[in-house]
């Protein structure tokens, strides 16, 4: 009798958890990596800036500017850059856009397909090496220019708290145990995090410090998109912890926007 009545035959026959393996076996140009490119320049693609996150008590918190740049233009202002990776992890990229965004959908797959097969949730350390797999498999084509950059976060239940995890473009895998921003208005980003964060803060009060820091790196990065009062465009910010990933509601974030403009208005900040 088959063992999984319910899988199609050619994944129980693979005998991997992994779903990006299973293509990588099968049929390898479905995967949104490992390619070489013609030669020749590579065109202008739009690029995603700037995330941030912060861990606080109970949980991590991750947040992501709305702009995408295409050399000094401005290629989209409603994109979306954190998505939710399963029900206690989170996933933020910065890099080239389209090639990111493939990657999220295949990391969330992988996630989706281990449970399945598995009955069980990956391991956070699990899902972090994973995803540093995938950008490791990504690297010829950040030679070519398409790199990605992810920032990876979740509720850890085996230790009780919210652990962060940054890479670079050949997948090594880095452990955050505060904070941390990737892209390009990430050194401001930075800057503002040492500043305001601090230990044992609650969820409002991460959710005021990454929202200063990506106001703090638009002011000085142009390809960061600080929150816009007029579209009403507002950054995508998500929250994990033990109840699992969150989605920070617009009419929330925008009480906060607002909180931080007044006090900057009334102190007459110019810097």
């Amino acid at each position: 009798m088959d063992a999984n009545p319910g899988l199609p035959a050619a994944i129980a026959a693979a005998a991997t958890s992994s779903f990006t393996d299973f293509v990588a076996r099968t049929t390898p140009d479905l995967l949104p990596f490992g390619r070489t490119l013609p030669a020749g320049d590579m065109p202008a693609t739009p690029h995603g800036t700037t995330i941030v996150a912060a861990t606080f008590a109970g949980g991590v918190l991750m947040a992501g500017d709305r702009r995408a740049t295409m050399g000094s233009t401005i290629a989209s202002r409603r994109i979306e850059k954190v998505f939710a990776a399963d029900r206690f992890s989170v996933l933020g990229v910065a890099g080239t856009a389209g090639v990111a965004i493939d990657i999220v959908k295949l990391f969330q797959v992988e996630l989706e397909h281990y449970e399945k097969i598995e009955d069980t949730l990956l391991s956070l350390d699990g899902k972090a090496n994973r995803l540093g797999a995938m950008i490791r498999a990504n690297l010829p084509m950040a030679l070519q220019g398409l790199a990605v950059v992810p920032l990876f976060a979740g509720y850890d239940d085996a230790e009780g708290t919210g652990r962060l995890f940054s890479y670079d473009v050949t997948g090594g895998r880095y452990e955050e145990l505060e904070h941390h921003s990737v892209g390009s208005g990430s050194m401001f980003a930075r800057g503002a995090l040492k500043k305001l964060w601090t230990p044992g803060m609650t969820e409002p009060q991460a959710l005021a410090v990454a929202t200063e820091s990506l106001i703090d790196a638009a002011d000085d990065d142009s390809a960061t998109g600080g929150p816009d009062l007029v579209r009403q465009l507002w950054p995508v910010v998500y929250s994990v912890t033990a109840d699992g990933a969150r989605r920070v509601d617009d009419d929330e974030l925008a009480v906060v926007v607002q909180a931080i403009l007044d006090r900057r208005t009334a102190e007459r900040r110019e810097a």
